[in-house]
């Protein structure tokens, strides 16, 4: 019986085991992580207003792969050894396979002097809490909410929660009739935030800032995080809360494999999702992939390779040449807790959609929808 191996249980590693078992229902399974539950990313956004709770976050996995027949390993990868035909874990033990794939996300890069003072939303459920506290705790005073890249690795950032936390935190503090007690700025290294998503986005995020006095600081490098500022290399600002999110990085193990790795210390893979090993592949925030600087990282484009990297596994393990590619496209909808916009970019062009609660409420039922299948 053919063993495929997937390390990572987000969306990239849940989208690989659907599509292997939908087109191979006797290949054997194991999944590796260091829990059986699925975080979902996406709504966070709403933790600090109290318009989600626990269980609409974190969903337990064991059922779906109890329906998948797939076997979970509880535990975390430390290297790979035999051309990745064998996974080494923390305590030990070695997981051996016929093909493998990589979807165990990304890091974020926390070299910054005081970074551990601002908080990193999107690394759990705990941050986005630690946020509603502290907000709720303070009376008033000055909010710094903003985001930095991987210099060496373009893709390599997630800025887009950023500007949801900030839109969601001022409609929250609207509602709560206490926004005329704080400042809120947002700052970024780039002269043009939200580049990625492109013009017409910049323009119309921007536009959306200055309709609700939210300051902003923009095209200068952020030299450290105090207690009370953020120092950058064009002056700085008070800040009492800083929301913060780092450029991102490949996952620190990485480097003990025979991997060959991108100059941002992703792993390089092909327009296959093919790594430098032939029978690995990756999928999600671990690649380094082949296309435009603008490609996210996100669920849906994670979602993209992980169905392709799935189908040219098992053409791999029929003895078949990997033919299947993803497409490269991005898709969200920027939320402010109560109104949404939508915006979309291919190869081909892009198209956004102005302010409406009709997109809220479309991010919230596609949540809903998404999550079904892993409940």
């Amino acid at each position: 019986m053919k063993k495929i191996t997937i390390i990572g249980a987000g969306f990239a590693g849940l989208t690989a085991v659907r599509t292997l078992r939908k087109l191979d229902k006797t290949v054997e399974i194991t999944l590796i992580s260091p829990k059986a539950e699925l975080v979902y990313m996406p709504s966070l956004i709403w933790v600090p207003s109290d318009a989600v709770s626990k269980k609409d976050i974190i969903v337990p996995l064991d059922n779906f792969f109890k329906r998948m027949n797939v076997r979970h390993v509880t535990h975390k990868v430390v290297n790979l050894e035999n051309n990745g035909r064998t996974v080494m874990l923390d305590n030990g033990a070695r997981v051996d396979n016929d093909a493998l794939i990589i979807a165990s996300g990304g890091c974020f890069i926390k070299k910054l002097p005081g970074i551990d003072i601002a908080i990193t939303p999107c690394e759990g459920l705990s941050a986005a809490e630690q946020i509603r506290d502290k907000v709720k705790a303070m009376n008033g005073g000055n909010i710094a909410i903003g985001f930095a890249g991987n210099p060496k690795e373009p893709s390599a950032m997630r800025g887009g929660p950023m500007f949801e936390f900030l839109f969601g935190l001022d409609t929250q503090l609207r509602k709560e009739k206490r926004r005329d007690k704080f400042n809120l700025t947002f700052f970024t290294p780039a002269e043009k935030p939200g580049a990625r998503l492109g013009e017409k986005a910049v323009d119309g995020l921007l536009g959306e800032m200055k309709k609700r006095n939210i300051t902003t600081h923009l095209g200068n490098k952020i030299k450290e995080f105090t207690d009370e500022k953020v120092i950058t290399e064009g002056g700085e600002f008070d800040a009492d809360l800083i929301l913060f999110m780092p450029g991102m990085t490949g996952n620190q193990w990485f480097g003990n494999t025979e991997l060959e790795l991108s100059e941002g210390g992703l792993l390089k893979a092909n327009k296959f999702c093919q790594t430098s090993l032939k029978k690995v592949f990756v999928a999600g925030d671990s690649g380094s992939f082949p296309g435009p600087e603008w490609m996210p990282k996100q669920a849906h484009m994670a979602d993209l390779q992980a169905e392709a990297a799935a189908k040219n596994v098992l053409e791999l393990l029929n003895g078949e040449i990997a033919s299947h590619t993803f497409k490269i496209e991005l898709m969200c909808i920027v939320d402010s807790n109560n109104k949404g916009i939508y915006i979309s970019r291919t190869e081909k062009g892009g198209l956004m959609l102005p302010n409406c609660r009709l997109l809220h409420i479309a991010k919230k039922v596609f949540g809903w929808w998404y999550l079904r299948q892993y409940r």
